[in-house]
Protein backbone atom coordinates (compact mmCIF):
# COMPACT_ATOMS: atom_id res chain seq x y z
CA UNK A 1 0.00 0.00 0.00
CA UNK A 2 3.12 2.25 1.06
CA UNK A 3 4.32 1.66 -3.28
CA UNK A 4 0.39 3.63 -4.28
CA UNK A 5 0.76 6.05 -2.35
CA UNK A 6 4.22 7.21 -2.48
CA UNK A 7 5.13 6.08 -5.95
CA UNK A 8 1.87 5.83 -8.04
CA UNK A 9 0.04 8.64 -6.61
CA UNK A 10 2.39 11.44 -6.93
CA UNK A 11 3.37 9.56 -10.39
CA UNK A 12 -0.64 10.20 -10.99
CA UNK A 13 -0.81 13.63 -9.54
CA UNK A 14 -0.84 15.95 -12.12
CA UNK A 15 -4.06 13.91 -13.55
CA UNK A 16 -5.37 14.13 -10.32
CA UNK A 17 -5.07 17.92 -10.16
CA UNK A 18 -6.40 17.90 -13.74
CA UNK A 19 -9.55 16.18 -12.83
CA UNK A 20 -10.19 17.45 -9.92
CA UNK A 21 -10.62 21.29 -11.28
CA UNK A 22 -12.76 19.61 -14.18
CA UNK A 23 -14.87 18.28 -11.54
CA UNK A 24 -14.88 21.47 -9.29
CA UNK A 25 -16.01 23.39 -12.63
CA UNK A 26 -18.95 21.20 -12.89
CA UNK A 27 -19.32 21.85 -9.28
CA UNK A 28 -19.47 25.51 -9.74
CA UNK A 29 -21.64 25.29 -12.52
CA UNK A 30 -24.76 22.94 -11.54
CA UNK A 31 -28.26 24.98 -10.95
CA UNK A 32 -29.57 23.96 -7.63
CA UNK A 33 -32.97 24.93 -8.03
CA UNK A 34 -33.31 22.85 -11.37
CA UNK A 35 -31.46 19.63 -9.42
CA UNK A 36 -34.11 20.00 -7.12
CA UNK A 37 -37.08 19.87 -9.35
CA UNK A 38 -35.40 16.45 -11.28
CA UNK A 39 -34.83 14.91 -7.86
CA UNK A 40 -38.56 15.61 -6.74
CA UNK A 41 -40.30 14.42 -9.81
CA UNK A 42 -37.70 11.24 -9.97
CA UNK A 43 -38.53 10.37 -5.86
CA UNK A 44 -42.02 10.79 -7.01
CA UNK A 45 -41.66 8.16 -9.96
CA UNK A 46 -39.41 5.64 -7.69
CA UNK A 47 -42.04 5.74 -4.77
CA UNK A 48 -45.35 5.24 -6.91
CA UNK A 49 -45.80 1.98 -6.56
CA UNK A 50 -44.92 1.20 -2.47
CA UNK A 51 -47.33 2.05 0.25
CA UNK A 52 -46.69 5.30 0.37
CA UNK A 53 -46.56 6.28 -2.60
CA UNK A 54 -50.21 5.16 -3.36
CA UNK A 55 -51.99 6.09 0.12
CA UNK A 56 -50.78 9.69 -1.60
CA UNK A 57 -51.63 8.78 -5.40
CA UNK A 58 -47.77 10.04 -6.44
CA UNK A 59 -48.85 8.13 -10.19
CA UNK A 60 -51.17 11.24 -10.87
CA UNK A 61 -48.78 13.76 -9.04
CA UNK A 62 -45.73 12.72 -10.75
CA UNK A 63 -48.05 13.53 -14.69
CA UNK A 64 -48.25 17.07 -13.49
CA UNK A 65 -45.59 19.83 -14.34
CA UNK A 66 -42.81 20.10 -10.89
CA UNK A 67 -45.10 23.63 -9.91
CA UNK A 68 -48.24 22.01 -9.52
CA UNK A 69 -46.84 18.73 -8.51
CA UNK A 70 -44.83 20.11 -5.41
CA UNK A 71 -47.81 22.59 -4.86
CA UNK A 72 -50.07 19.22 -4.24
CA UNK A 73 -47.75 17.24 -2.81
CA UNK A 74 -46.85 19.73 0.31
CA UNK A 75 -50.57 20.06 0.59
CA UNK A 76 -51.66 16.67 0.66
CA UNK A 77 -48.59 14.53 2.55
CA UNK A 78 -48.29 15.66 6.13
CA UNK A 79 -44.75 16.90 7.61
CA UNK A 80 -44.11 13.36 9.98
CA UNK A 81 -40.91 13.55 12.55
CA UNK A 82 -39.75 10.15 13.08
CA UNK A 83 -42.42 8.80 15.71
CA UNK A 84 -44.71 9.56 13.34
CA UNK A 85 -43.17 7.18 10.26
CA UNK A 86 -42.80 4.44 13.20
CA UNK A 87 -46.09 4.68 14.60
CA UNK A 88 -47.65 4.99 10.65
CA UNK A 89 -45.38 3.14 8.46
CA UNK A 90 -42.13 1.60 9.99
CA UNK A 91 -43.88 -0.01 13.25
CA UNK A 92 -45.37 -2.93 10.77
CA UNK A 93 -42.42 -4.47 10.11
CA UNK A 94 -40.78 -4.80 13.34
CA UNK A 95 -40.88 -7.23 15.46
CA UNK A 96 -38.56 -8.57 18.53
CA UNK A 97 -38.52 -12.57 18.63
CA UNK A 98 -37.04 -13.71 21.89
CA UNK A 99 -36.10 -9.85 22.12
CA UNK A 100 -33.89 -10.05 19.30
CA UNK A 101 -34.80 -6.73 17.38
CA UNK A 102 -36.03 -7.55 13.90
CA UNK A 103 -37.30 -5.00 10.64
CA UNK A 104 -38.43 -5.37 7.43
CA UNK A 105 -39.31 -2.52 5.43
CA UNK A 106 -40.43 -4.49 1.92
CA UNK A 107 -42.08 -1.93 -0.64
CA UNK A 108 -43.36 0.42 2.26
CA UNK A 109 -41.78 3.40 1.88
CA UNK A 110 -39.28 2.44 -0.67
CA UNK A 111 -39.51 0.12 -3.48
CA UNK A 112 -37.73 -3.47 -2.70
CA UNK A 113 -36.58 -4.31 1.00
CA UNK A 114 -34.12 -1.99 2.51
CA UNK A 115 -31.32 -3.78 3.75
CA UNK A 116 -29.78 -1.27 5.95
CA UNK A 117 -30.95 1.03 8.80
CA UNK A 118 -28.99 3.99 10.54
CA UNK A 119 -28.89 3.78 14.47
CA UNK A 120 -29.53 7.35 15.64
CA UNK A 121 -30.05 7.39 19.09
CA UNK A 122 -30.90 11.42 18.94
CA UNK A 123 -30.36 13.12 22.08
CA UNK A 124 -33.62 12.24 24.20
CA UNK A 125 -35.48 9.31 22.45
CA UNK A 126 -34.58 5.36 22.21
CA UNK A 127 -32.65 3.75 18.98
CA UNK A 128 -34.17 4.62 16.15
CA UNK A 129 -33.68 2.83 13.05
CA UNK A 130 -32.76 5.48 9.74
CA UNK A 131 -33.29 3.55 6.12
CA UNK A 132 -30.02 3.78 4.63
CA UNK A 133 -30.86 2.17 0.74
CA UNK A 134 -28.14 1.47 -1.48
CA UNK A 135 -29.16 4.56 -2.96
CA UNK A 136 -28.65 6.75 -0.34
CA UNK A 137 -25.20 4.96 0.12
CA UNK A 138 -24.69 5.86 -3.92
CA UNK A 139 -25.73 9.42 -3.15
CA UNK A 140 -22.95 9.97 -0.30
CA UNK A 141 -20.22 8.71 -1.69
CA UNK A 142 -20.86 11.60 -4.39
CA UNK A 143 -20.98 13.94 -1.84
CA UNK A 144 -17.77 12.80 -0.91
CA UNK A 145 -16.34 12.49 -3.70
CA UNK A 146 -17.30 15.90 -4.71
CA UNK A 147 -15.73 17.11 -1.41
CA UNK A 148 -12.20 15.60 -2.12
CA UNK A 149 -12.27 17.20 -5.88
CA UNK A 150 -13.11 20.61 -4.00
CA UNK A 151 -10.39 20.26 -1.52
CA UNK A 152 -7.96 19.13 -4.67
CA UNK A 153 -8.70 21.72 -6.84
CA UNK A 154 -8.06 24.77 -4.21
CA UNK A 155 -5.50 23.36 -2.64
CA UNK A 156 -3.01 22.31 -5.45
CA UNK A 157 -0.15 21.14 -3.77
CA UNK A 158 -2.15 19.43 -1.08
CA UNK A 159 -0.34 15.54 -0.03
CA UNK A 160 -3.68 14.42 1.17
CA UNK A 161 -3.09 11.08 -0.95
CA UNK A 162 0.62 10.75 0.29
CA UNK A 163 -0.83 9.02 3.27
CA UNK A 164 -3.89 7.86 5.01
CA UNK A 165 -7.22 9.28 6.24
CA UNK A 166 -8.28 8.43 9.98
CA UNK A 167 -12.14 7.99 10.41
CA UNK A 168 -13.17 8.04 14.41
CA UNK A 169 -16.37 6.89 13.75
CA UNK A 170 -18.58 4.40 15.89
CA UNK A 171 -17.96 0.68 16.50
CA UNK A 172 -18.10 -1.22 12.84
CA UNK A 173 -19.76 -3.64 14.57
CA UNK A 174 -23.35 -4.16 12.94
CA UNK A 175 -27.13 -5.66 14.38
CA UNK A 176 -28.55 -8.61 12.70
CA UNK A 177 -32.07 -7.42 11.89
CA UNK A 178 -33.36 -10.00 10.46
CA UNK A 179 -32.49 -12.27 6.77
CA UNK A 180 -29.74 -9.35 5.02
CA UNK A 181 -30.97 -6.75 6.86
CA UNK A 182 -28.63 -4.86 9.45
CA UNK A 183 -28.15 -1.89 11.18
CA UNK A 184 -25.34 0.37 12.94
CA UNK A 185 -23.69 3.96 13.40
CA UNK A 186 -24.10 5.83 10.17
CA UNK A 187 -20.03 6.89 9.95
CA UNK A 188 -18.77 3.44 10.73
CA UNK A 189 -21.63 1.93 8.33
CA UNK A 190 -19.54 4.28 5.81
CA UNK A 191 -16.15 3.26 6.80
CA UNK A 192 -16.97 -0.20 6.78
CA UNK A 193 -17.56 -0.47 3.23
CA UNK A 194 -15.50 2.56 1.60
CA UNK A 195 -15.44 2.93 -2.34
CA UNK A 196 -12.39 0.29 -3.10
CA UNK A 197 -10.68 2.94 -4.82
CA UNK A 198 -10.27 4.77 -0.94
CA UNK A 199 -9.42 1.65 0.32
CA UNK A 200 -5.51 1.87 0.60
CA UNK A 201 -5.90 5.39 1.84
CA UNK A 202 -8.20 4.76 5.15
CA UNK A 203 -7.73 4.17 8.38
CA UNK A 204 -8.26 2.36 11.02
CA UNK A 205 -8.34 -1.20 10.17
CA UNK A 206 -11.84 -3.09 10.79
CA UNK A 207 -10.18 -4.93 13.82
CA UNK A 208 -9.73 -1.43 15.71
CA UNK A 209 -12.44 0.58 14.16
CA UNK A 210 -14.87 -2.63 15.68
CA UNK A 211 -13.48 -1.54 19.25
CA UNK A 212 -15.59 -0.52 22.72
CA UNK A 213 -15.04 2.99 22.39
CA UNK A 214 -12.40 2.97 25.42
CA UNK A 215 -10.40 0.81 24.14
CA UNK A 216 -10.76 2.16 20.66
CA UNK A 217 -9.32 5.66 21.33
CA UNK A 218 -6.30 3.96 23.47
CA UNK A 219 -5.65 2.53 19.94
CA UNK A 220 -5.88 5.31 17.47
CA UNK A 221 -3.65 7.07 19.94
CA UNK A 222 -1.02 4.43 19.89
CA UNK A 223 -1.78 4.66 15.39
CA UNK A 224 -1.46 8.08 15.74
CA UNK A 225 1.84 8.24 17.34
CA UNK A 226 3.43 5.67 15.22
CA UNK A 227 2.02 6.36 11.71
CA UNK A 228 3.70 9.36 10.42
CA UNK A 229 1.53 8.92 7.48
CA UNK A 230 -1.88 10.09 8.71
CA UNK A 231 -2.57 12.77 6.37
CA UNK A 232 -6.35 13.82 7.61
CA UNK A 233 -8.40 13.16 10.31
CA UNK A 234 -12.59 13.06 10.55
CA UNK A 235 -14.93 13.18 13.48
CA UNK A 236 -17.30 14.78 15.77
CA UNK A 237 -15.14 18.22 17.58
CA UNK A 238 -15.65 17.14 21.15
CA UNK A 239 -14.24 13.68 20.28
CA UNK A 240 -11.47 14.98 18.08
CA UNK A 241 -10.25 17.11 20.85
CA UNK A 242 -10.34 14.01 23.16
CA UNK A 243 -8.06 12.16 20.96
CA UNK A 244 -5.49 14.72 20.13
CA UNK A 245 -4.98 15.88 23.34
CA UNK A 246 -4.57 12.41 24.61
CA UNK A 247 -2.17 12.09 21.80
CA UNK A 248 -0.21 15.06 22.89
CA UNK A 249 0.03 13.96 26.56
CA UNK A 250 0.98 10.77 25.35
CA UNK A 251 3.86 11.62 22.78
CA UNK A 252 4.98 14.83 25.59
CA UNK A 253 5.57 17.43 22.16
CA UNK A 254 3.25 19.57 20.82
CA UNK A 255 0.66 18.20 18.35
CA UNK A 256 2.45 19.47 15.10
CA UNK A 257 5.64 17.63 16.04
CA UNK A 258 3.67 14.38 16.66
CA UNK A 259 1.53 14.60 13.65
CA UNK A 260 4.01 16.23 10.77
CA UNK A 261 1.77 15.45 8.01
CA UNK A 262 -1.66 16.18 9.14
CA UNK A 263 -2.95 18.16 6.53
CA UNK A 264 -6.70 18.55 7.20
CA UNK A 265 -9.66 18.23 9.63
CA UNK A 266 -12.82 16.82 8.19
CA UNK A 267 -15.37 18.10 11.20
CA UNK A 268 -19.28 18.05 11.63
CA UNK A 269 -21.76 17.12 13.86
CA UNK A 270 -22.27 19.82 16.43
CA UNK A 271 -20.80 23.29 15.71
CA UNK A 272 -17.01 23.85 16.61
CA UNK A 273 -16.90 27.49 17.53
CA UNK A 274 -17.10 26.30 21.61
CA UNK A 275 -13.93 24.14 20.72
CA UNK A 276 -12.07 26.45 18.82
CA UNK A 277 -9.62 27.93 20.91
CA UNK A 278 -8.83 24.07 22.23
CA UNK A 279 -7.82 23.57 19.03
CA UNK A 280 -5.49 26.68 18.43
CA UNK A 281 -4.22 26.00 21.65
CA UNK A 282 -3.01 22.24 20.31
CA UNK A 283 -1.53 23.44 16.91
CA UNK A 284 -0.94 26.72 17.71
CA UNK A 285 0.47 28.53 14.11
CA UNK A 286 1.30 25.24 12.67
CA UNK A 287 -2.24 24.40 12.64
CA UNK A 288 -4.03 21.66 9.66
CA UNK A 289 -6.66 23.28 7.50
CA UNK A 290 -10.47 22.46 8.83
CA UNK A 291 -13.53 22.09 6.96
CA UNK A 292 -16.84 21.96 7.99
CA UNK A 293 -19.77 19.40 6.66
CA UNK A 294 -23.41 19.16 7.45
CA UNK A 295 -24.43 15.15 6.94
CA UNK A 296 -27.17 13.08 9.15
CA UNK A 297 -28.41 9.62 8.51
CA UNK A 298 -30.97 10.99 7.06
CA UNK A 299 -29.31 12.71 3.82
CA UNK A 300 -26.57 15.20 3.32
CA UNK A 301 -26.87 18.79 3.18
CA UNK A 302 -23.76 20.44 2.58
CA UNK A 303 -19.80 21.22 3.20
CA UNK A 304 -17.51 23.70 3.03
CA UNK A 305 -14.81 24.60 0.19
CA UNK A 306 -11.37 25.93 1.21
CA UNK A 307 -11.39 29.88 0.72
CA UNK A 308 -15.24 29.44 2.00
CA UNK A 309 -16.19 30.84 5.41
CA UNK A 310 -19.58 28.88 5.21
CA UNK A 311 -20.35 25.46 3.97
CA UNK A 312 -21.53 25.03 0.54
CA UNK A 313 -25.52 23.96 0.23
CA UNK A 314 -25.51 20.44 -1.68
CA UNK A 315 -29.14 19.75 -2.92
CA UNK A 316 -27.72 17.41 -5.65
CA UNK A 317 -27.50 13.95 -3.25
CA UNK A 318 -30.73 12.00 -3.33
CA UNK A 319 -32.75 14.51 -1.11
CA UNK A 320 -35.74 17.13 -2.01
CA UNK A 321 -35.49 19.54 0.80
CA UNK A 322 -38.15 21.73 2.35
CA UNK A 323 -37.59 24.71 4.70
CA UNK A 324 -39.89 26.11 7.17
CA UNK A 325 -39.18 29.80 8.53
CA UNK A 326 -37.99 29.44 12.27
CA UNK A 327 -41.01 31.60 13.09
CA UNK A 328 -43.39 28.68 12.56
CA UNK A 329 -42.00 26.40 14.92
CA UNK A 330 -44.14 25.98 18.29
CA UNK A 331 -42.58 26.49 21.73
CA UNK A 332 -41.26 22.48 21.38
CA UNK A 333 -39.58 23.00 18.01
CA UNK A 334 -42.49 21.15 16.54
CA UNK A 335 -44.02 22.19 13.20
CA UNK A 336 -47.74 23.17 13.53
CA UNK A 337 -50.29 21.36 10.55
CA UNK A 338 -50.72 24.43 8.59
CA UNK A 339 -47.02 26.56 8.75
CA UNK A 340 -45.98 27.47 5.50
CA UNK A 341 -42.53 25.24 3.74
CA UNK A 342 -41.15 26.88 0.84
CA UNK A 343 -38.82 25.23 -1.44
CA UNK A 344 -34.89 26.00 -2.38
CA UNK A 345 -36.62 28.34 -4.95
CA UNK A 346 -38.21 30.10 -2.36
CA UNK A 347 -35.76 30.70 0.85
CA UNK A 348 -33.90 33.78 1.29
CA UNK A 349 -30.73 34.88 3.07
CA UNK A 350 -30.09 35.63 6.61
CA UNK A 351 -33.20 33.57 7.21
CA UNK A 352 -33.41 30.57 9.75
CA UNK A 353 -35.57 27.52 8.57
CA UNK A 354 -36.10 24.29 10.18
CA UNK A 355 -35.33 21.75 7.34
CA UNK A 356 -37.62 18.89 5.41
CA UNK A 357 -36.21 15.95 3.59
CA UNK A 358 -38.15 13.74 0.84
CA UNK A 359 -35.27 11.42 0.42
CA UNK A 360 -33.58 8.43 -1.78
CA UNK A 361 -34.12 6.21 1.72
CA UNK A 362 -38.24 6.70 1.78
CA UNK A 363 -38.37 9.48 3.97
CA UNK A 364 -41.24 11.63 2.58
CA UNK A 365 -41.75 15.29 4.40
CA UNK A 366 -39.75 13.91 7.50
CA UNK A 367 -39.32 16.81 9.99
CA UNK A 368 -35.23 16.25 10.42
CA UNK A 369 -34.93 18.62 13.56
CA UNK A 370 -31.92 20.52 12.32
CA UNK A 371 -32.13 24.07 11.70
CA UNK A 372 -29.57 26.52 8.79
CA UNK A 373 -29.34 29.67 7.88
CA UNK A 374 -28.75 30.82 4.19
CA UNK A 375 -25.89 33.27 3.98
CA UNK A 376 -25.84 33.99 0.77
CA UNK A 377 -27.85 32.60 -2.62
CA UNK A 378 -25.22 32.68 -5.61
CA UNK A 379 -23.21 30.92 -4.36
CA UNK A 380 -25.95 28.98 -2.37
CA UNK A 381 -23.83 29.28 1.59
CA UNK A 382 -25.26 28.76 4.23
CA UNK A 383 -24.45 27.60 8.39
CA UNK A 384 -25.89 25.42 11.21
CA UNK A 385 -27.56 27.19 13.61
CA UNK A 386 -28.37 24.10 15.81
CA UNK A 387 -31.33 22.18 16.52
CA UNK A 388 -34.75 23.47 16.36
CA UNK A 389 -35.45 22.88 19.74
CA UNK A 390 -33.78 25.83 22.05
CA UNK A 391 -34.38 27.67 25.75
CA UNK A 392 -37.70 28.63 26.08
CA UNK A 393 -39.73 27.76 28.97
CA UNK A 394 -39.58 30.71 29.77
CA UNK A 395 -40.38 32.87 26.14
CA UNK A 396 -37.44 33.52 26.05
CA UNK A 397 -36.76 31.28 22.85
CA UNK A 398 -32.69 31.13 23.04
CA UNK A 399 -31.24 29.39 19.93
CA UNK A 400 -28.34 26.62 20.71
CA UNK A 401 -26.83 28.98 17.96
CA UNK A 402 -26.95 31.82 20.64
CA UNK A 403 -25.48 29.34 23.54
CA UNK A 404 -22.69 27.85 21.50
CA UNK A 405 -21.93 31.33 20.70
CA UNK A 406 -21.48 32.71 23.95
CA UNK A 407 -19.47 29.71 25.35
CA UNK A 408 -17.12 30.07 22.52
CA UNK A 409 -16.59 33.90 23.70
CA UNK A 410 -16.17 32.78 27.06
CA UNK A 411 -13.30 30.94 26.24
CA UNK A 412 -11.98 33.20 23.91
CA UNK A 413 -12.01 35.90 26.28
CA UNK A 414 -11.17 35.27 29.36
CA UNK A 415 -9.31 32.02 30.92
CA UNK A 416 -12.17 29.54 31.12
CA UNK A 417 -11.21 26.30 29.25
CA UNK A 418 -14.99 24.95 28.43
CA UNK A 419 -14.72 21.95 26.61
CA UNK A 420 -17.82 20.84 26.75
CA UNK A 421 -20.87 21.96 28.07
CA UNK A 422 -25.19 21.91 28.63
CA UNK A 423 -27.27 24.73 29.56
CA UNK A 424 -31.35 23.79 30.41
CA UNK A 425 -34.04 25.44 32.10
CA UNK A 426 -34.45 25.53 36.07
CA UNK A 427 -37.82 26.20 35.96
CA UNK A 428 -38.38 26.18 39.53
CA UNK A 429 -35.97 29.12 40.00
CA UNK A 430 -37.04 30.48 36.85
CA UNK A 431 -32.92 30.75 35.68
CA UNK A 432 -31.28 28.57 33.56
CA UNK A 433 -28.77 26.34 34.88
CA UNK A 434 -25.23 25.78 32.93
CA UNK A 435 -23.12 22.94 33.69
CA UNK A 436 -19.54 23.34 32.61
CA UNK A 437 -16.63 20.94 32.04
CA UNK A 438 -13.69 22.75 32.48
CA UNK A 439 -10.09 21.94 32.04
CA UNK A 440 -7.56 23.11 34.72
CA UNK A 441 -8.30 25.09 37.51
CA UNK A 442 -12.21 26.77 37.30
CA UNK A 443 -13.02 30.10 37.32
CA UNK A 444 -15.14 31.92 39.63
CA UNK A 445 -18.41 30.74 39.41
CA UNK A 446 -20.16 33.61 39.52
CA UNK A 447 -17.59 35.11 36.48
CA UNK A 448 -18.59 32.82 34.29
CA UNK A 449 -22.42 32.86 35.07
CA UNK A 450 -22.25 37.43 34.41
CA UNK A 451 -20.10 36.60 31.50
CA UNK A 452 -22.84 34.19 29.77
CA UNK A 453 -25.69 36.30 31.13
CA UNK A 454 -24.42 39.46 29.35
CA UNK A 455 -23.77 37.17 25.89
CA UNK A 456 -27.03 36.19 25.78
CA UNK A 457 -28.72 39.79 26.73
CA UNK A 458 -26.43 41.04 24.06
CA UNK A 459 -27.57 37.99 21.30
CA UNK A 460 -31.04 37.58 22.02
CA UNK A 461 -33.70 40.73 22.83
CA UNK A 462 -35.94 38.70 24.14
CA UNK A 463 -33.54 37.05 26.69
CA UNK A 464 -32.23 40.61 27.85
CA UNK A 465 -36.12 42.43 28.27
CA UNK A 466 -36.70 39.22 30.39
CA UNK A 467 -33.49 39.59 32.45
CA UNK A 468 -34.46 42.92 33.16
CA UNK A 469 -38.40 42.68 34.05
CA UNK A 470 -37.04 40.00 36.50
CA UNK A 471 -39.27 37.29 34.40
CA UNK A 472 -35.76 34.98 34.32
CA UNK A 473 -33.06 35.25 37.36
CA UNK A 474 -29.47 35.20 36.83
CA UNK A 475 -28.06 31.59 35.81
CA UNK A 476 -27.24 28.57 37.70
CA UNK A 477 -23.65 27.67 37.22
CA UNK A 478 -22.14 24.43 38.30
CA UNK A 479 -18.47 23.11 36.71
CA UNK A 480 -17.38 19.60 36.52
CA UNK A 481 -13.93 17.97 35.09
CA UNK A 482 -13.67 16.97 31.45
CA UNK A 483 -14.08 13.35 32.99
CA UNK A 484 -16.80 13.87 35.08
CA UNK A 485 -18.99 15.05 32.31
CA UNK A 486 -18.17 12.01 29.93
CA UNK A 487 -18.74 9.62 32.66
CA UNK A 488 -22.17 10.38 33.15
CA UNK A 489 -23.24 10.79 29.76
CA UNK A 490 -22.03 6.93 29.91
CA UNK A 491 -22.83 6.09 33.35
CA UNK A 492 -26.24 7.97 32.95
CA UNK A 493 -26.99 7.91 29.36
CA UNK A 494 -25.52 4.90 28.16
CA UNK A 495 -24.08 6.98 25.01
CA UNK A 496 -20.73 7.32 24.72
CA UNK A 497 -18.33 7.87 22.18
CA UNK A 498 -18.77 8.15 18.11
CA UNK A 499 -21.53 9.95 16.67
CA UNK A 500 -22.94 10.57 20.21
CA UNK A 501 -23.22 14.07 21.62
CA UNK A 502 -23.00 15.96 24.41
CA UNK A 503 -26.68 17.84 23.67
CA UNK A 504 -25.81 21.65 24.26
CA UNK A 505 -29.41 22.51 25.03
CA UNK A 506 -31.42 20.13 26.87
CA UNK A 507 -33.84 18.77 24.84
CA UNK A 508 -36.42 17.77 27.78
CA UNK A 509 -39.21 19.22 28.64
CA UNK A 510 -38.63 20.28 32.38
CA UNK A 511 -34.98 20.62 32.31
CA UNK A 512 -34.36 16.81 33.56
CA UNK A 513 -31.32 15.92 31.79
CA UNK A 514 -29.04 19.06 32.70
CA UNK A 515 -30.40 18.61 36.43
CA UNK A 516 -29.47 14.86 36.59
CA UNK A 517 -25.58 16.08 34.85
CA UNK A 518 -25.29 18.77 37.72
CA UNK A 519 -26.81 16.18 40.12
CA UNK A 520 -23.85 14.28 39.22
CA UNK A 521 -21.12 16.89 39.14
CA UNK A 522 -22.04 17.58 42.85
CA UNK A 523 -21.87 13.93 43.74
CA UNK A 524 -18.40 13.86 42.18
CA UNK A 525 -17.62 16.77 44.15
Amino acid sequence: MSILRNYIVPALAPAIRVGASLAASRFERRDPVAAQEAIFMDLLLRGEDTRFGRDYRFAALRKRPFAQAYDSYRQTVPIRTYADFWRDYFSTGFSAPNGSPRLELDNVTWPGRIPLFCESSGTTAPTKYIPFTPEMFAANRRAARDLLTNYLAKVPGSRLFRGRFLYLSGSTLLTDLGPGVNSGDMSAITLRYPPTYLRPFITPSPQVAALAWEAKIEALTQLLLDDREITGISGVPPWLLMLLEQVRRRGGKPLPELLPNLELIVHGGTSIGPYKREFDTLFGERSPRFLELLPSSEGFMGFQIPGDSHMRFTPWYGVFFEFVPFAHLDGQGGIPPHAPSLSLAEVRAGERYAVILTTCAGLWRYHLGDTIRFTSLAPLTFEFTGRDRFLDRFEEKVTQAEVDRAVADLNEQTAAEVVEFMVGPDIAERRHLWVLAVKGTSPVREELGRFLDERLMTFNADYAAFRRQGRIRPPAIVTVSEEGIYEWSGRVRGKLGGQSKIPHVDPTLAGELVKSLADFADHLG
